[in-house]
């Protein structure tokens, strides 16, 4: 049994917990995975790195469209693969071997599954077979979350792929199904079509991206034609398929639904129906990305007297869960599950943990999130914040809404962009900034600015009058729809 002034479940953001100012605290971190979590090894940044890539093959597959003679011809995919991983896996192996080394003696790090077995208290099974019995004062939860696999019938019986392992398929497939319409699907969906593999997805709602602004879902979902082979409206009555079964690479395989690992498979059959009417597609790969869920379900939550919301831990402004001594952040406990919202909680907890001690002080801590950007790197690139259109109607505020395309700007000219627009919902009364949408290139960056604006209270005539925007830049077209507000 080992008793930790601090226990930390998780080495996402997590990891940022233990500082300089906890060098005399004795802690605890526990990992069952890989260090670094979901947005190092499987998420955000290993999927942009493969985007990047597929951007250059989408850019010469269209130079045409310039007056310049080229041509996709094919992508070394294993190039691709190795290329963003050899820059990953050694940061990751980097960061346990820090943890686990002479520079943070105050920690000892516990490779394994951790539970509640009672307050503050949990049990580890180490991936040796052993269990350790660890206990804190305080227990940070920083466990987040999984894809979520749909009940389809058959899935349990087939290898299939998710986010957490197609990025390091052996080699590129001829075909994939997608199964999914959200930002995960759209981004791995492009990823490998633009790369040259035949890609379908198939989807329950009749748009892709469908919690986005409804202008901007519409646009993306009638650009991903270029892209997939869509399949809208569908309801999935049968998956059956694959192949073989045996040991992959790290990393180079696929989870049956109850979790346990096999071999990617081929020739996959996804059955559905669409209008009442019965169809079918097949592919060598499937891909499953159809959400991701919380980790809570996992952690014994209730032996340890936690609260939660279908494995989403509930926690108070300032991190505190229901249990005392026990917090926890990020994709675990927050509906919404982005990298930089849990950067900006940590930064908070930590600050918790030392006015809970005395050892900062006070007041504690919270994260207005009522301004919390997102952006999904496909093609066309999209980029929110703030309320749509639809929610603003139905909360029943006053707005003026501008929609202004790319193509009415000097540089969306020199793009030949027909399809982009910055669409922004305003206060008709107070002039505030209520939402900002943007689809198309540089989506992710030009939206940084109208963040900024609203986090400082501007109105949008003074986020339009109070500064110069570059001509002949692409941010003009921010300005014009601001102007037009």
């Amino acid at each position: 049994m080992s008793d930790f002034d601090l226990v930390i479940v998780g080495t996402g953001s997590a990891n940022s917990v233990p500082g300089p100012e906890f060098d005399d605290w004795s802690i605890a971190i526990v990992e069952r995975g890989v260090f670094g979590g979901t947005c190092l090894n499987v998420g955000c940044i290993p999927s942009k790195m493969f985007v990047y890539a597929a951007d250059v093959a989408d850019t010469i597959a269209t130079a045409g469209s310039y007056g310049i003679a080229a041509s996709f011809d094919s992508a070394d995919w294993p190039a691709i693969r190795d290329r963003v991983f050899g820059r990953i896996d050694p940061i990751a192996d980097g960061g346990r071997g820090y943890r686990i080394g002479a520079e943070c003696p105050n920690i000892t790090v516990f490779e394994g599954d951790a539970r509640f077995v009672s307050d503050r208290r949990l049990a580890v099974r180490m991936h040796d077979g052993s269990t350790e019995s660890v206990s804190g004062r305080h227990i940070v939860l920083g466990a987040g979350a999984r894809p979520y696999l749909p009940p389809y019938r058959g899935l349990g019986t087939v290898p299939f792929h998710t986010s957490d392992t197609v990025m390091r398929l052996d080699s590129l497939p001829e075909s994939m199904i997608v199964l999914g319409g959200g930002y995960i699907a759209c981004e791995l969906g492009y990823v490998f079509s633009a790369l040259g593999t035949n890609v379908t997805v198939v989807n329950r709602g009749e748009r892709l991206l469908r919690a986005e602004d409804d202008d901007v879902s519409a646009a993306f979902t009638s650009a991903a034609e270029r892209h997939f082979d869509l399949r809208l409206g569908a309801t999935v009555t049968s998956v059956s398929g694959g192949g073989d079964t045996g040991e992959g690479a790290r990393g180079d395989f696929a989870y049956a639904a109850d979790g346990s690992p096999s071999a990617r498979g081929n020739s996959y059959t996804v059955e559905f129906t669409r209008d009442g009417r019965a169809e079918s597609v097949q592919a060598d790969v499937l891909l499953v990305a159809t959400g991701r869920v919380p980790n809570g379900d996992q952690l014994a939550l209730d032996l340890g007297g936690v609260e939660d919301r279908d494995g989403r831990v509930l926690t108070d402004e300032f991190f505190r869960t229901s249990a005392p001594g026990v917090w926890a952040f990020g994709d675990l406990s927050s509906e919404i599950q982005l990298k930089h919202l849990a950067n900006a909680q940590v930064r908070a907890l930590r600050h918790n943990l030392l006015v809970a001690e005395d050892q900062a002080a006070g007041p504690m801590r919270s994260v207005d999130e009522r301004l919390v950007p997102h952006a999904v790197f496909s093609h066309p690139q999209v980029a929110s914040v703030g309320l749509t259109e639809r929610d603003a109607r139905a909360a029943g505020l006053p707005i003026s809404v501008a929609n202004k395309p790319f193509g009415h700007t000097a540089y969306g000219w020199a793009m030949e962009d027909s399809t982009s627009f910055a669409k922004l919902i305003a206060h008709a009364e107070t002039r505030e900034l209520l939402g900002a949408h943007i689809i198309g290139p540089q989506a992710s960056t030009l939206v940084q600015q109208l963040i900024q604006g609203m986090s400082f209270g501007q109105t949008v005539d003074q986020m339009a009058h109070g500064q110069f925007y570059i001509h002949p830049a692409l941010t003009e077209v921010i300005e014009n729809a601001l102007l037009e507000l």
